[in-house]
């Protein structure tokens, strides 16, 4: 599917957790499986949420809905895997398997990035243009940004895993993380071509990010300057409270995804780096169902209508 380069090494062992305290996995595997089933279910509640309350189907929730099924679907490529070597001693995983992993954790990561960008852009018309929103925003141009989204993150994917999986692998196999990361295979890949490779798959996964940052920013601005032309308090409240839950995961993700790229002092050892990815493979998705369920006020209200009520009529 990738056009791989077989090579010496036919598997990889994934290190990951192994080297902190033994006594510490089985906490690590209870905390990140109670983590990752509130992330299921909260994402889940969402999309059933918008699905079956009709005052919910307007693009704003379109585009949720395909946010939380690429942090479902990101999560699923990683977490699973990640909770099953926490409790066994055989850690390998294929060649194959090392690749399509790396593959849909960047497909569905950056797909997640180019959706918090649309939603931007989808604040941006609704606050700035609300007479033109119905055309601009219409159900078939909804459709085709959510494509365009998913397709850019399968690119992205597709561009990085083909990048580092063509170079040859040669001897060692031990994998100093919890999943297929880039960082830590570019360091048992051998050959002239690796700083290459390696530079320019972390400037151009810096540019797109950055440049989705960028769009996000300049939309805001934006907004901020249409929010602060509204003449009455509440109407600046009311508008930007639309805005809010999506502001403050745009924050949470950014802040978590800069990590990867901006090494902090004191945290370059393995254990180290292992807790800074804990907090974007895990943490982010677990708070974005948060947030989005306690800051939308209006998803909240159709949350305790749809289900609140159905849960009291079949107590009855």
């Amino acid at each position: 599917m990738l056009g791989l380069n077989y090579t010496s090494v036919s598997e990889f062992i994934l290190i990951g957790f192994s080297t902190f305290p033994q006594h510490l996995l089985p906490v690590f595997f209870l905390l990140f499986l109670l983590m990752y089933l509130f992330t299921l279910l909260g994402n889940l509640l969402i999309m059933a949420t918008v699905w079956s309350e009709g005052s919910l189907h307007t693009p704003m929730y379109l585009f949720l809905c395909a946010l939380s099924t690429s942090e479902v679907l990101y999560t699923f490529a990683i977490i699973p895997r990640m909770l099953a070597d926490l409790l066994s001693t055989d850690r390998s995983i294929s060649f194959r398997a090392c690749a399509s992993q790396m593959f849909f954790s960047f497909m569905f990561g950056f797909t997640h990035s180019f959706l918090l960008t649309v939603m931007g852009y989808d604040r941006y018309v609704a606050i700035c243009h609300p007479l033109r929103y119905n055309v601009l925003m219409s159900p078939r141009g909804c459709a085709c940004l959510v494509a365009w989204s998913w397709a850019g993150g399968s690119v992205m994917g597709l561009l990085v895993t083909s990048a580092v999986f063509h170079l040859p692998f040669c001897g060692l196999n031990e994998v100093h993380h919890f999943f297929c990361h880039v960082p830590p295979l570019m360091k048992l890949a051998c050959g002239n071509n690796v700083p290459g490779v390696a530079l320019g798959v972390g400037l151009v996964c810096s540019m797109v990010l950055l440049g989705c940052f960028l769009l996000i920013l300049l939309s805001y601005a934006f907004i901020v300057a249409a929010i602060l032309r509204i003449p009455s308090a509440e109407g600046r409240h009311k508008a930007f409270s639309t805005c809010a839950s999506h502001l403050t995961v745009v924050v949470v993700h950014y802040s978590f995804a800069s990590v990867i790229y901006v090494k902090l002092t004191g945290l370059h050892s393995q254990q180290g780096n292992i807790l800074i990815a804990i907090t974007y493979t895990i943490l982010t998705p677990f708070l974005s169902p948060i947030i989005f369920s306690l800051r939308n006020k209006e998803l909240k209200n159709a949350m305790k209508k749809t289900f609140l009520s159905k849960l009291y009529l079949s107590s009855i």
